[in-house]
């Protein structure tokens, strides 16, 4: 069927304008998807055919999903596509087209307002605020993500996977009881709900409730079916976080191999979540073998992305592990050169202030320059939220941090840093073991 079908909605009552009623389908697969963390989002590219503008838009924010330097431009037709059609459209339409454009030219500032405004007049358009919240985690922005997601609760208070989304924006902005009774009513409307799953997982790591957290992952793992490769791994690898927190390296070092690499290896967040692991694993002590070649060959293609800072400081990491030094410092070329070239002035001040000097200390943590590695990462931590990330994820840096002050004999500065973990995490063997050896270096009892 051809023509304005204004008539049409998604699945949470928001009115559709396509050229086809029989994208509707695909459509919702998109939102439902995208809100639930479902692979099936990716249903929407067999409807591409439809030139209606949410259709196309749709499927030009699933490409800028690959996070990579190719995104953009297969992007490109279809929000050329969606733009040509959006007259037709709604308003609630033509704004999603123009905060997708607005992504795809690199100008996330304006696709983050516009993403805010319909939250303000449209609260069921659910996929929208997600985006928002999206954009708004990659610039370290957890209290915007919280006030988006706030907006939508009287209008959507039926939708677990809002409370999902509310859930992680209270973790995120520290507020850990009201996250964890957000989280725990999404499961209760939907056991199958990954992201707030993911965000009580977060709850129990920074409350050091370590037993706790390994047993409830452990107790929703089989409803992990479905779900994009991001989230699968992503959850995956909380459990083996709580694995390794019990030094419980045989185990964690397993879900490495059959959980967390290799579900889409040229996705950017499956391989950060890979390199994330790894480097936890050796920090822990543990050897891993020839794990770093396989990652790295994956690794080779980013030199050039400059996407987001937070995924090239992992890159540069990762490769830094895998003894790939060309490819490193061929990445860390492109990392500086990026930075000189921003303009806009938060994205200049993150590139330049925050993932720089990360870089440069990464970069020296990989030649074992213990000193250039304290000075780098000193310098950056304090700001390291602005690079994106959440609390757990960028908690590697502090690691590396604190094994680069052990390792060039500042062991007060790591007392300094340490004791206060073990105070919030009791039942961390893997503090304890490291406090184990500060104290023993500085002469001082358990």
């Amino acid at each position: 069927m051809q023509g304005r079908a204004p008539s049409l909605a998604d699945s949470l009552g928001n009115p559709l304008t396509l050229h086809h009623t029989g994208s509707v389908d695909a459509v919702n697969d998109f939102v439902e998807g995208f809100i639930a963390c479902e692979a099936r989002a990716v249903n929407v590219l067999q409807a591409a055919g439809d030139t209606s503008a949410m259709v196309q838009a749709c499927c030009a924010a699933l490409h800028m999903f690959a996070e990579s330097a190719e995104a953009p431009r297969n992007a490109h037709p279809f929000i050329t596509q969606a733009q040509a059609s959006a007259h037709q459209a709604s308003e609630r339409e033509q704004r999603f087209v123009a905060a997708v454009a607005a992504w795809v030219d690199g100008n996330v500032p304006r696709a983050i307002a516009l993403h805010e405004e319909q939250a303000r007049l449209h609260p069921r358009d659910l996929a929208s605020l997600k985006l928002g919240q999206y954009h708004l985690f990659n610039r370290g922005d957890s209290p915007g993500m919280l006030r988006l997601a706030l907006q939508a609760l009287p209008a959507a208070p039926e939708v677990p996977y809002l409370h999902g989304m509310l859930a992680f924006g209270w973790e995120q902005c520290h507020r850990l009881q009201e996250a964890e009774a957000a989280a725990r009513h999404a499961i209760a409307l939907c056991r199958k709900e990954p992201w707030a799953q993911h965000a009580l997982a977060h709850v129990m790591l920074t409350q050091g409730r370590i037993r706790e957290g390994a047993a409830f992952m452990a107790s929703v793992n089989d409803t992990w079916t479905g779900l994009n490769s991001f989230m699968v791994t992503h959850n995956w690898w909380h459990q083996a976080l709580f694995l390794l927190e019990q030094d419980l390296h045989a185990e964690a070092l397993h879900l490495y191999d059959t959980q967390v690499w290799g579900v889409v290896k040229e996705y950017s967040q499956d391989q950060i979540n890979a390199i994330s692991l790894l480097v936890r694993l050796e920090l822990a002590g543990v050897d891993v073998g020839d794990r770093w070649a396989n990652v790295a060959r994956y690794l080779a293609a980013r030199g050039q992305d400059q996407v987001l800072p937070f995924l090239d400081l992992q890159y540069l990491l990762g490769l830094g592990r895998a003894g790939e030094d060309a490819a490193a410092a061929r990445l860390m070329a492109h990392i500086e050169a990026h930075a000189a070239s921003r303009t806009e002035a938060q994205e200049r001040a993150v590139w330049q202030g925050v993932c720089v000097p990360a870089a440069r200390g990464i970069q020296a943590f990989a030649q074992e320059q213990w000193g250039d590695a304290v000075a780098g990462l000193g310098q950056a931590l304090p700001q390291l939220v602005e690079i994106g990330g959440s609390h757990a994820q960028r908690d590697l840096f502090s690691q590396l941090y604190l094994h680069a002050l052990q390792c060039n004999g500042q062991w007060a500065s790591a007392q300094n840093l340490l004791q206060p973990q073990c105070n919030a995490q009791p039942q961390s063997r893997r503090l304890a073991r490291q406090m184990h050896t500060v104290n023993t270096a500085l002469g001082l009892p358990d």
